[in-house]
């Protein structure tokens, strides 16, 4: 029997990321170290990976992800260690890079396919596709000799994000705690307290969104001067420029979702005697709440992104967007890219919490139930 039957009789001949990792394994196997002097020879992380493979052929994903997983990890230490002088790396080392990739996808691909996950396990395959990014950053950027004023390495945004703590915390608080926070709570109050205006007004309902989309299709870029001119340089202006950008889109979500309900629901409170008001509490809120929270979702990136930019046209000496602008004239790079992985996680962090609150709140629609 053939080699190549022999794999598709195991399991392997009919998937094509395994043939993937086994070619980028054989092309890279062609040299005898990754480089001269590295830490580590070929052979250390192909067996590595091609016991991972092995296991492809007769696990379950259950048992194929944790090994595909730790395969690739222990493979991209190995090649972290022995890195090439920047700018000598040759093809087996490339190809053994793209086998690690390979791999770590490979282990993905298998745990996203396992049903009924707990939160702990659907938390591990973004968090190890995310430091599957991180590691070919590193890898490329020092392998390729890239400047580190064109694109610095992970480690070097690390070394400068740990020895400037100080200073991002304290930008954080400017940016995001005063300016976007603020503009945020005070955008959104605003727009679904005016939605329930337009819903009880028909005037408004024809009037008003009209011209909202106008004002929310006016660029950041205009509107942002002017509101530092009117409030001055500090987070007052930077809060304003948020609550321009969060209301209109907070205000048709909102809008949309109290027309949410069905007529048939309508009518019933309507033979109860039941009153507007009362009808708004207890049947076209809660049918709303779906669509409030995504207006809520997609607002808490527009209030980072605003208060940052807002920085860039007057600021005093301190947040996310004054050290930005600032940094980049002066070709600090890992510093603004210091500043970026702090507007990152504060935007993951507000989005998680609030679409926490959404699965609490809504726990009764379709959306919410498990899969």
């Amino acid at each position: 029997m053939s080699g190549a039957r022999r794999m598709a009789r195991a399991g392997i001949g009919g998937d094509p990321l395994s043939w993937a990792v086994l070619g980028a394994l054989a092309l890279a196997a062609a040299g005898t170290e990754i480089s001269a002097g590295a830490a580590a020879p070929v052979s250390v992380y192909l067996l590595l990976m091609a016991g991972g493979l092995a296991g492809l052929a007769r696990l379950d994903p259950r048992a194929a992800a944790p090994l595909l997983i730790a395969g690739a990890g222990a493979a991209a230490a190995a090649l972290v260690a022995g890195l090439p002088a920047p700018g000598t790396a040759g093809l087996p080392f490339w190809a053994a890079v793209a086998g690690v990739w390979l791999l770590a996808w490979a282990g993905v691909t298998r745990l996203s396919a396992i049903a009924r996950l707990p939160l702990a396990g659907r938390l591990v395959a973004p968090f190890v596709f995310g430091l599957t990014l991180l590691w070919l950053w590193e890898v490329c950027t020092r392998a390729g000799g890239v400047p580190s004023v064109i694109l610095p390495p992970p480690s070097a945004i690390a070394a400068r994000f740990v020895v400037s703590t100080h200073i991002l915390w304290v930008d954080f608080v400017q940016t995001f705690v005063k300016g976007a926070l603020s503009g945020y709570a005070i955008g959104c109050g605003a727009a679904i307290i005016l939605a329930v205006a337009v819903d009880r007004s028909g005037f408004l309902k024809r009037g008003l969104l009209p011209v909202g989309n106008f004002l929310a299709a006016l660029p950041i870029v205009g509107t942002a001067p002017i509101m530092v001119m009117w409030f001055g340089f500090d987070w007052q202006s930077k809060s304003a420029v948020v609550v321009a950008m969060v209301f209109f889109p907070m205000l048709v979500n909102t809008v949309q979702g109290l027309s949410a309900s069905e007529a048939m629901q309508r009518d019933q409170m309507h033979t109860w005697s039941a009153s507007y008001w009362q009808s708004l509490r207890y049947l076209r809120l809660p049918a709303a709440l779906p669509f409030i929270f995504n207006g809520l979702k997609i607002c808490t990136t527009l209030a980072l992104i605003g208060a940052i930019v807002a920085e860039f046209f007057g600021s005093p000496t301190r947040g996310m967007g004054f050290r930005i602008s600032t940094e980049v004239g002066r070709l600090a790079l890992d510093m603004v890219w210091a500043e970026i992985t702090v507007a990152a996680l504060a935007g993951s962090a507000f989005y998680g919490v609030v679409a926490a609150v959404e699965r609490w709140a809504t726990f009764w629609h379709p959306s919410q139930r498990p899969r």
